[in-house]
């Protein structure tokens, strides 16, 4: 008999956040408890071939093992392989999402496999063993996944992106928390430095100056804020930010609702320079 478990979990987390924190490998020995390494063989847009190394058992023992995934995004499902099965005869694993509410999925784990004759333990213990340890391993992710979207974001935690000029970072979004109606950020402009006209078509912006004093061209209407101050720049409005002051500028700044995807939340109207 084929050995098969089925096992689900809900997290207090949107569907796109769970999504990508247990699907990048590369961070599984944070997120699971039993794994000590992780190796990326090879990559495509659609697929990961790695190398699993397990924390040594009671006996001092590492067990390794090269895995295949291949996941669809449009269907949240992923299908993993053993390619290097060492006791089994083959070890099949399908994971589903299922968007509960906006902040909250069930995750559910599909294992089927066989063992070898000379494993250690047969396909009937092996079943008992999975399911043991799907369910603690669960509970984990569940936990470390919630407990990541109250994470503490730092200005130097995440990328500078400088494209439209400035040193702007994301902080609060739906990459770094799991945010679901919007993300929030912070940009330094040095005296005379600007970011570049563009506008959001899904979003509107809300800009509070923390230090300095910027100037905000809304549609080529200059509006001047100092420090303690804020502005709503509306959608569709073209914006243009630039330093007005003698000192460093640092605008926080948050847009709401998120675009469907987001290559689609800004558009460029000039170039950076």
């Amino acid at each position: 008999m084929i050995g098969h478990t089925d096992n689900t979990i809900e997290i207090d987390a949107p569907i796109g956040f769970v999504w990508a924190q247990t699907n990048d490998v590369r961070t599984w020995t944070d997120l699971f408890t039993e794994y000590a390494k992780v190796e990326v063989l090879e990559e495509e847009a659609d697929s990961v071939l790695f190398r699993l190394t397990m924390h040594p058992d009671e006996q001092g023992r590492e067990w390794s093992w090269v895995s295949e995934r291949t996941w669809d995004h449009d269907t949240w499902t992923v299908r993993a392989r053993r390619v290097e099965t060492g006791p089994f005869e083959f070890m099949n694993i399908t994971w589903t999402y299922e968007e509960l509410g906006p902040d909250r999925t069930r995750m559910r784990w599909v294992q089927d496999f066989f063992m070898k004759p000379d494993a250690p333990v047969d396909t009937a213990q092996m079943t008992g063993n999975i399911n043991r340890n799907t369910r603690t391993q669960m509970d984990v992710i569940k936990q470390r996944v919630e407990r990541r979207r109250r994470a503490v974001i730092g200005f130097h935690d995440v990328p500078s992106n400088t494209r439209r000029g400035g040193d702007l970072r994301t902080l609060v979004s739906p990459a770094t928390v799991g945010a679901s109606s919007g993300f929030m950020g912070a940009v330094r402009l040095a005296p005379g430095e600007k970011v570049a006209e563009h506008y959001h078509p899904y979003s509107e912006e809300f800009i509070f100056l923390a230090s300095g004093e910027l100037r905000v061209d809304l549609d080529d209407e200059p509006v001047v804020l100092t420090a303690d101050q804020s502005l709503l720049v509306p959608r569709n409005v073209r914006h243009r930010l630039t330093n007005v002051g003698d000192g460093e500028a640092l605008a926080v700044f948050q847009l709401s609702p998120l675009a469907p995807r987001p290559e689609l939340g800004h558009v460029d109207t000039e170039e950076a320079g």
